[in-house]
C-alpha cells in the first residue's frame, strides 16, 4: 500500500503504540550521518536531537536496510519528493518486518519549518488520526523553499539535507503520471548512516547544536 502527500496536505499510516527505546541515540560528542545514495547523487542528512523517536526509528530502519532500494514514489515539483515505502523495493528484504512499528508518536517542534531540504515524516490525515502520529517509515524532502510552509506545525520535521540539495532539484524535475509518480522509475540505492563527531559536523557544515 503506497502512502502519499497531495500539495494541501500529507496522507497516510498506522496508528498504534510505539515501544522502541532510545539506545541508538550517539553519546553527546558524535552523531549521526545519514547519506541517501541515488543514481542522481548522493544527500547527506542530520536528523534532530529534538525529535528522539524519530530519529532513532530512522536510523535503526536504514541500519537494518529498510530504506534500501525504495523508490521515489510521489514527487511534486516545487514542493517535496516522498520515499521511505519498502513495498516499492525491488530486492528481497532480509530484514525482519517486526522491527516497523505501527507508528511513530507526533514529535512537531514550532522550532522546524519547512524550508528546502527539511526532512519530514508522511502520516494520515486528522480525520483518522487526530494525534498528528507519523508514518513509521515513509519520508518527504521539501523541494523549494516556501513550497510547504503551510504544513509547518501539522507534521514531524525530524531533519535537513546538509549537502546534495540539488540531488532535489534533479529528482523534483521527473516527469510523473497522475498519481504523481515518476514515470521512470527513481530510486534509493542505499542509505548509509555513519557516526561521527559533533565537532566534524560543525566544522564541514557549520550546524551547531
Amino acid at each position: 500500500m503506497h502512502f502519499f502527500i497531495k500539495a494541501a496536505a500529507l496522507i497516510f499510516l498506522l496508528n498504534t503504540g510505539f515501544t522502541n527505546a532510545q539506545e541508538s541515540i550517539p553519546d553527546q560528542e558524535h552523531d549521526y550521518l545519514v547519506t541517501l545514495e541515488t543514481d542522481y547523487g548522493n544527500m547527506m542528512m542530520l536528523l534532530y536531537d529534538e525529535t528522539p523517536l524519530h530519529k532513532e526509528n530512522f536510523i535503526e530502519l536504514a541500519k537494518a536496510g529498510v530504506y534500501d532500494r525504495n523508490l521515489f514514489h510521489r514527487v511534486i515539483e516545487h514542493f517535496m519528493i516522498q520515499s521511505g515505502d519498502p513495498n516499492t523495493s525491488d530486492i528481497t528484504p532480509s530484514w525482519d518486518r517486526d522491527i516497523i512499528p505501527p507508528h511513530v508518536p507526533a514529535e512537531i517542534n514550532p522550532e522546524f519549518s519547512h524550508f528546502k531540504g527539511a526532512v519530514a515524516a508522511a502520516r494520515r490525515g486528522d480525520e483518522v488520526n487526530p494525534e498528528k502520529n507519523s508514518s513509521p517509515t515513509q519520508f518527504y524532502i521539501v523541494h523549494h523553499d516556501r513550497a510547504a510552509n503551510h504544513l509547518d506545525g501539522e507534521y514531524t520535521v525530524f531533519g535537513q539535507v546538509m549537502s546534495g540539495l540539488e540531488v532535489i532539484d534533479s529528482i523534483a524535475v521527473k516527469p510523473t503520471d497522475e498519481r504523481d509518480r515518476p514515470l521512470e522509475d527513481v530510486r534509493i540505492n542505499r542509505v548509509k548512516v555513519e557516526e561521527v563527531k559533533r565537532s566534524d559536523i560543525l566544522r564541514f557544515y557549520n550546524y551547531s547544536y
